[in-house]
């Protein structure tokens, strides 16, 4: 068994001996945090878009101004992580998840107007952001310090399970929810699952990053910014499939958009539990080259597709390239910095992926109220083919 030792601060340090997987409390809490991600995926596109009458352009600023919120805190929530441990920033970030929940709920009360609605969801976007930032930094952080840096490629494809195995059940739990009795109803789940994710987590042993000199966030970004520049490349993919699918489903006249992100995820999942371990075995950037060409693959499928079921093997391809881009890339910005830095040097690496959403989804409005919906995938292919020239000139460079 491992031990731990208390701080002063009656933090728990991390143990001599780590865990050989990621402690499975932080992997649960995890799942159950970021249900209340995908269950509003499919979903508050809709009622942006249907039932309040706005337009695409606002529907992409509507989906990426969470991720505006997301990216500015991801340096604090780095910095509670470092200081206070993976387990804290987890528990506030489930909250704040909770609060974007009761939020979505109110902008679906009758009476409203279609503006105040709106602000309302916006302002319940920002809340889930904020949520999001501190939950996700702080599960990673968590889970890496829990089996050590020598298995942290491992324990980013096992978070990344959780995270994308929410997603893949919860957007289509949020679609049948939505259709069968409102927003409210599926808003609902939105504020149950990070409840259960606080239940779970309160009880779980926590750890924090080793002792030592903590840089300013801005110096350690300077440390991981090719990395993280490879991670948000490939979030363009990513972006348009979470923010335009269930509208490019409608406009074709497909019935099955609640099953995009479970395609995805599926095919997330199965490399993520086949493959996990091969960021650790033969190096990062050789992963991530060989993942973003599989994406581009899948996201030219869905540009091209002919009916929705081509579609969805699309989005199912794009899930099989996405699945390890960021443990590969996460595995090298590790590399990068002092172990007392690695919460931060998370925070701003997954605040690429932030950078991704908060851009890819507006710009993908514009060329979907421009091209049509299908464009919005050749976004995402020139996005992961850039990604990998990207890979190819850094694997050039370390050599």
């Amino acid at each position: 068994m491992s031990t731990t030792t208390i701080t002063a601060a009656g933090q728990v340090n991390a143990p001599s001996t780590h865990l050989s997987h990621p402690a499975l409390a932080v992997i649960a809490a995890l799942f159950c945090g970021y249900l209340a991600v995908g269950l509003p995926l499919p979903v508050i596109p809709l009622f942006v878009h249907d039932k309040l009458g706005f337009g695409n352009l606002v529907v992409g600023l509507v989906i990426g101004i969470q991720f505006l919120a997301t990216v500015l805190t991801r340096g604090y929530a780095g910095r509670i992580t470092d200081q206070h441990g993976g387990k804290r920033a987890a528990l506030q970030g489930a909250a704040f998840s909770a609060l974007g929940g009761g939020l979505y709920m109110i902008a679906a009360l009758p009476g409203l107007s279609p503006g105040l609605s709106l602000g309302v969801v916006v302002v319940g976007r920002l809340a889930a952001g904020l949520g999001e930032s501190q939950f996700v930094t702080g599960c990673i952080s968590w889970s890496i310090s829990s089996v050590g840096p020598q298995r942290a490629g491992m324990s980013m494809s096992w978070t990344g399970i959780a995270m994308f195995a929410a997603l893949a059940i919860g957007a289509p739990i949020g679609m049948a929810l939505y259709h069968q009795w409102g927003l409210q109803a599926a808003m609902i789940a939105c504020v149950i699952a990070p409840m259960l994710a606080i239940v779970i987590a309160v009880g779980a042993t926590s750890y924090i990053s080793p002792a030592g000199r903590r840089l300013p966030f801005h110096r350690v970004i300077t440390q991981i910014w090719r990395e993280g520049l490879g991670l948000m490349l490939q979030g363009v993919g990513l972006s348009g499939l979470t923010a335009f699918a269930s509208l490019y489903f409608s406009a074709r006249g497909w019935t099955h958009a609640g099953l995009v992100m479970t395609a995805f995820g599926g095919g997330f999942i199965f490399v993520r539990v086949v493959l996990g371990h091969l960021p650790d075995r033969i190096g990062g950037l050789r992963v991530a080259f060989w993942s973003l060409v599989v994406e581009a693959i899948g996201q030219a499928m869905l540009w091209q597709a002919p009916n929705e079921w081509v579609a969805l093997s699309g989005a199912l391809v794009t899930g099989l390239g996405c699945a390890l881009v960021f443990p590969a890339l996460g595995v090298e910005a590790l590399k990068r910095v002092l172990p007392a830095n690695r919460g931060s040097a998370m925070g701003g690496f997954v605040a690429f992926m932030d950078i991704a959403y908060g851009i890819a989804g507006p710009g993908a409005g514009l060329v979907a109220g421009q091209f049509g919906y299908a464009a919005v995938y050749l976004l995402g292919v020139a996005g992961a083919l850039l990604g990998a020239a990207l890979v190819v000139a850094s694997r050039s460079t370390s050599a």
